[in-house]
């Protein structure tokens, strides 16, 4: 149950992320609602092709689907509000990141999946919902810019892998990795972090 919650609650929030970049893109309705859901759901259909997961969970989940569209419709309307709250959606799309890598790394681990791909298939599924919305609206996907994203999805999915190794129960895994990720992205957010870029030739 807190696996189910836990990803209901990183669908709307990705939702809202996406949604609002295509607000900002001056998309139309149909646009806005193309960008959230699939900002929103991008990443759990790689993470269940990924894992042979036949249809994709999300595509399957009137409950995902509904989160997300109706997640994306609010935006639409209430843009105007929203776009107040950039810092709270920033902050917000983090803990989305955090639920993500946590949840995608458990989901893996349910299937078979050893440590090392549970690890790399939660950071994808944390990362691939924006890069989805990023190659939508034209841009260059932020986890190719010098963003600290890909790194805290990462490194919260593997901390879910070792306190599962370590027995310590699926629940306060999803909780350990979520906080972390989701902790480490906001700081790098606070402390403008970024990862280093290559040296500009005279």
């Amino acid at each position: 149950m807190l696996l189910y919650i836990l990803e209901l609650v990183g669908i709307a929030v990705f939702a809202a992320s996406g949604a609002l970049v295509g607000v900002t893109k001056r998309l139309d309705i149909f646009g806005v609602c193309v960008v959230g859901v699939f900002t929103a759901l991008g990443g759990g259909i790689v993470r269940d092709v990924l894992l042979g997961i036949q249809p994709p969970t999300s595509l399957g989940s009137w409950p995902n689907l509904g989160t997300s569209f109706g997640m994306s419709l609010l935006v639409f309307f209430l843009h105007s509000t929203v776009g107040r709250l950039r810092r709270e959606i920033l902050v917000l799309d983090a803990l989305g990141m955090g639920l993500f890598a946590s949840t995608g790394a458990v989901i893996a681990l349910d299937h078979g999946a050893s440590p090392l791909a549970s690890c790399l298939i939660g950071g994808t599924a944390a990362i691939g919902g924006g890069i989805l919305r990023d190659v939508l609206v034209n841009e260059v996907p932020l986890l190719l810019q010098r963003d600290f994203y890909a790194v805290p999805a990462l490194l919260g999915s593997a901390l879910v892998v070792v306190v599962s190794e370590w027995g310590l129960g699926t629940d306060v895994a999803l909780v350990v990795g979520t906080v972390f990720a989701s902790a480490l992205r906001v700081l790098a957010l606070w402390r403008n972090w970024g990862l280093p870029g290559p040296r500009v030739l005279e």
